[in-house]
């Protein structure tokens, strides 16, 4: 990893991270986020961690394996890191679904956290 660009590096691992978090144990999420935080899932808008936090342990499926096929990362001009994923998931017995994730990622307090998220299910109709 260390010829990438430490954007790059950053991005990758804050996608591990994420994913592995959400994989097992979504409770565990609120530690990326902060209260400016916002979150677009499948059009719906939350703000704050808090409310992001409600919102994806709520969701309806006791378990789920995100598989990451793409990730694409860009250093913004106010020293953020823009992340995109592209990838398939698989909730409990359902089929297996492509999705599309991006992510603001701002040092904050020494770490890393979610600013901006935007999810959408690749489903086309």
């Amino acid at each position: 990893m260390g010829d990438k660009p430490i954007w790059e590096q950053i991005g990758s691992s804050f996608i591990q991270h994420y994913y592995q978090l959400f994989d097992a144990d979504r409770t565990q999420l609120g530690a990326i986020y902060i209260d400016a935080s916002c979150l677009t899932w499948e059009g719906q808008q939350f703000q704050g961690k808090a409310a992001i936090v409600e919102k994806l342990t709520s969701l309806p499926f006791q378990k789920i394996q995100h598989s990451i096929t793409a990730q694409d990362h860009q250093p913004t001009p106010d020293s953020c890191i823009l992340s995109m994923v592209v990838g398939q998931l698989k909730a409990d017995d359902d089929q297996v679904l492509g999705f599309h994730q991006t992510f603001l990622l701002k040092s904050f307090q020494g770490a890393w956290v979610c600013t901006n998220e935007v999810f959408r299910l690749s489903l086309h109709n």
